[in-house]
């Protein structure tokens, strides 16, 4: 393998690849990543088993090959490059790549290519083409209700299902949940439904930041399912189990719906927040025409701050981990927010006005007297 590109053009892609490459998996080539190069083509490979992640690099190929390189150092190397362009050989008998850029040459030893798994190839029978934005903005509405807790793998993922004009994700790590429906313009040839990683789609949203694809097209397999954004090609393990039924977990009638100013209550919750620490519960205290929005914390102090709201009714007082609160309330792209009450003890609903395509369930903590 010999080829020839631009430092700029080998450092942005280094940085997306890396991102997937593994950290700690005893397999040390899945910590690499892969330059393939091939007659007029070449590409960068990266996985860590779970997420596989296929880019093209636009470089010169002298010499069709590949190797495997490890990605954090080869990342490193690329940041510090001072020339415009540079030359990558592989030496097999040295069991390196010789790297020269301008009066720089670095030796980087390969890990073992043949350790390197294939990544899966799309599927043409289940593919389903939607619009890549509309696909990315649901993902970013819902990603993080997504669990962290891998003890339950299941809620770490996204569930995405897309049928006629309708795409919808949910996600919830069983203590709020997020459901996000969105009307897409034309019908879809085919129908979708898998639990992905989170980690996974979040990834597949940065990459279409960088690439500004108009579509993906998405194709699920028995336990993998494949993204296409352009040239570029990410694929995810799916997630066994089964996802929890969300919708009996929103309620069909509630005793207060409030409808707010978005902004005005995002920068009240967000500031009063920082009085909210060690595990302290965000207090909202209803009271005829105001809400009080407040937190204590022992030994570090206490902030509040009240708004006028539409409230009408006897005091109600309900707490929320403040962290939570502020993500489902950053989450509504709307001027106006619907709040919707139960009891101090039930969960809250904070939804979009008039369509109600996205819905924010938050359960409560609660409050000592």
């Amino acid at each position: 393998m010999k080829i020839s590109l631009s430092s700029a053009e080998l450092l942005t892609q280094l940085q997306t690849a890396t991102r997937v490459a593994s950290t700690r998996s005893a397999v040390q080539a899945l910590s690499g990543v892969m330059i393939s190069a091939q007659e007029g083509a070449c590409e960068l490979l990266a996985t860590d088993m779970e997420v596989g992640l296929r880019m093209p690099l636009a470089a010169e190929v002298a010499r069709p090959g590949a190797a495997v390189l490890p990605a954090r150092l080869l990342l490193d190397v690329a940041r510090s490059l001072s020339a415009e362009s540079l030359t990558m050989e592989l030496r097999a008998a040295e069991q390196d790549v010789e790297l020269i850029c301008g009066a720089t040459t670095f030796h980087l030893r390969t890990l073992r290519a043949e350790d390197f798994p294939t990544l899966p190839g799309p599927s043409p029978d289940s593919r389903v083409e939607l619009p890549a934005s509309a696909f990315v903005e649901t993902i970013t509405r819902v990603a993080r209700s997504a669990s962290r807790d891998e003890t339950r793998p299941v809620l770490t993922g996204i569930l995405i299902s897309a049928a006629g004009q309708e795409l919808r994700m949910v996600a919830t790590d069983s203590y709020r949940l997020s459901v996000k429906e969105t009307a897409l313009q034309s019908p879809l040839q085919g129908t979708l439904e898998a639990n992905v990683p989170a980690r996974a789609l979040q990834e597949l949203a940065r990459i279409e930041q960088q690439t500004g694809a108009e579509t993906v097209a998405v194709s699920v397999g028995q336990n993998q399912a494949i993204f296409e954004l352009g040239d570029v090609v990410l694929s995810s393990r799916l997630i066994d189990g089964q996802f929890p039924n969300y919708r009996q977990l929103l309620p069909d009638t509630v005793e207060h719906e409030l409808r707010l100013a978005s902004t005005e209550l995002t920068d009240v919750v967000r500031r009063i927040s920082l009085l909210a620490q060690k595990n302290a519960p965000l207090r909202l205290s209803f009271s005829e025409g105001t809400l009080s929005v407040s937190a204590q914390t022992p030994d570090v102090g206490e902030a509040s701050e009240a708004i006028p709201v539409p409230y009408h009714g006897e005091l109600f007082e309900i707490g929320f981990n403040p962290e939570f609160l502020r993500d489902g309330l950053e989450s509504i792209d709307t001027d106006e927010l619907v709040l919707k009450l139960i009891s101090p003890l039930r969960p809250g609903l904070i939804e979009s006005p008039d369509t109600g395509d996205f819905v924010y369930l938050i359960m409560p903590i609660r409050l000592n007297v």
